[in-house]
């Protein structure tokens, strides 16, 4: 598919964007009601409101939200900040929340635009360690999205992005490959969520990401890596004081 005229004046040479999930207001926070998620999209590695190019907000029942809040179905359209127009959209049905293993009913989401499929992030078999595989509209494997491992590539590395107790505190990352690097031994880009404000961190679980899209993407692989940032924070972030 070829990349729609705003997408590509929004992704087309773009090599980093934070993707910063807005709080709750103080009410729903209080009564830990599951709101609709929102976010807030910026070009470059600060968060300057001159920067902000496009918005999403989720699209979903409140009964599901309740009931089923880490594995609830949703659509979410990426709208260009400056003329509300539609950047992508975002589908993420139901199926069962990731865990420390999974075998079967993989989460999955597809992301398309202008009513044509761009392509899909699907979860992988796997054991402790998560893995994703990013296909195109072809259903071609284009990339493989995974966390930083240890032990020989046993075990989640949580100091891969510094000491958890010091300036690694509330940081952790996934890595983003080319689909035929087996060996995973050549990172393409990383999503990477940072911390917000002590307040942010403890009374809300609004997430940012500080996304670095692999250099040679193209504007559609762009857009299917913000929703694999979208789909790692449902899948990971949101609601996580209950995992």
């Amino acid at each position: 598919m070829v990349a729609s005229e705003v997408m590509e004046r929004n992704l087309g040479e773009t090599e980093n964007i934070i993707i910063n999930q807005l709080r709750k207001n103080c009410l729903q926070e209080a009564m830990g009601c599951e709101a609709k998620s929102e976010f807030k999209l910026y070009k470059g590695t600060e968060m300057n409101e001159s920067d902000i190019f496009a918005s999403a907000v989720e699209e979903s029942e409140f009964c599901v939200r309740l009931c089923c809040s880490q594995c609830h179905p949703y659509t979410m359209v990426v709208k260009e900040e400056s003329s509300g127009d539609e950047i992508v959209t975002l589908d993420r049905p139901f199926a069962c929340a990731a865990a420390g293993c999974k075998c079967c009913c993989y989460q999955n989401m597809t992301v398309s635009s202008g009513g044509q499929k761009l392509g899909k992030i699907t979860e992988d078999c796997y054991y402790c360690v998560p893995s994703f595989t990013v296909t195109n509209s072809t259903d071609v494997a284009i990339h493989k999205i995974k966390p930083p491992t240890c032990l020989g590539g046993l075990c989640v590395d949580c100091f891969a992005e510094g000491n958890p107790c010091g300036k690694g505190c509330c940081k952790s990352s996934f890595i983003i490959y080319d689909a035929a690097d087996e060996a995973k031994t050549d990172p393409k880009g990383k999503i990477l969520v940072v911390p917000k404000s002590w307040g942010t961190e403890l009374f809300s679980d609004a997430n940012r990401f500080k996304v670095d899209l692999p250099k040679d993407a193209t504007s559609e692989a762009k857009g299917i890596m913000i929703g694999a940032t979208v789909f790692m924070n449902s899948l990971f972030y949101e609601n996580n004081d209950e995992n």
